[in-house]
């Protein structure tokens, strides 16, 4: 695991808010002095909508900012467990340009990972910025333990995305996903984590302490990482 980990902590959600999504304009500016153009990766969950609505009021070029969900459930667009709606319905009207990962649902979540793969192979890569969550069973972007874990955390370098089944399927969202690898997560520019919660907190410094031999996902995808990971974190 890096030895690059910050920890910053906060007193109520809007000052987390509020300091995640400087952080991000941060990154996002950076990236376009640089070249012109940011590809970035975000989250889906509740616990970044506060970051992204304060984060879209930034006085960007959002027109040159691509965003994609850093993972997807295979559900129609415009659906509640769809997270590329989230994004769209936030950051869109400022004029970024939102990607689906997964335009049309398919019944082989395998085919559908090799399509979202193929679609993030013609974006610049590495990532300039990749925001994480993190479940309380340690799972971040969809990789879950399944029969897809291993590919997950071990594919082919060049791979940016696939297809997986979690298992069990969690109660909320009870179907497969799309997901970024490890290898596309590692590879960005810039990582962040937020999370709130006592239970998420413990996971993850257990996590990092475990590296590759934590039972955790997080652990696993974090295990010797060689950028460095700031972690906002509120109880």
């Amino acid at each position: 695991m890096t030895d690059e980990v910050e920890w910053w902590e906060y007193d109520s959600a809007d000052e987390m808010a509020g300091a995640v999504a400087g952080d991000l304009q941060f990154v996002i500016e950076s990236a376009l002095d640089a070249r012109g153009a940011a590809v970035i990766a975000l989250a889906g969950g509740k616990t970044p909508a506060p970051i992204y609505a304060k984060l879209a009021k930034a006085k960007l070029d959002w027109k040159r900012v691509t965003i994609v969900p850093g993972d997807e459930r295979i559900v129609p667009l415009g659906d509640p467990l769809s997270n590329v709606t989230l994004l769209g319905k936030t950051f869109l009207p400022v004029g970024a340009r939102v990607m689906p990962i997964v335009p049309k649902v398919t019944t082989d979540y395998k085919v559908a990972g090799r399509s979202a793969d193929a679609l993030m192979q013609d974006l610049h890569w590495p990532l300039d910025l990749c925001l994480l969550g993190m479940g309380e069973n340690g799972h971040t972007a969809s990789i879950f333990h399944g029969p897809d874990y291993d590919e997950a955390l071990g594919g082919p370098r060049e791979r940016r995305a696939l297809g997986v089944m979690p298992e069990p399927l969690p109660e909320e969202a009870p179907v497969p996903r799309v997901t970024l690898s490890r290898q596309g997560i590692i590879t960005a520019k810039a990582l962040t984590i937020a999370i709130t919660g006592a239970k998420k907190r413990e996971v993850l410094e257990n996590a990092l302490k475990e590296g590759a031999s934590s039972p955790y996902p997080i652990g696993r995808v974090l295990a010797d990482a060689e950028l460095p990971v700031d972690i906002h974190w509120m109880a």
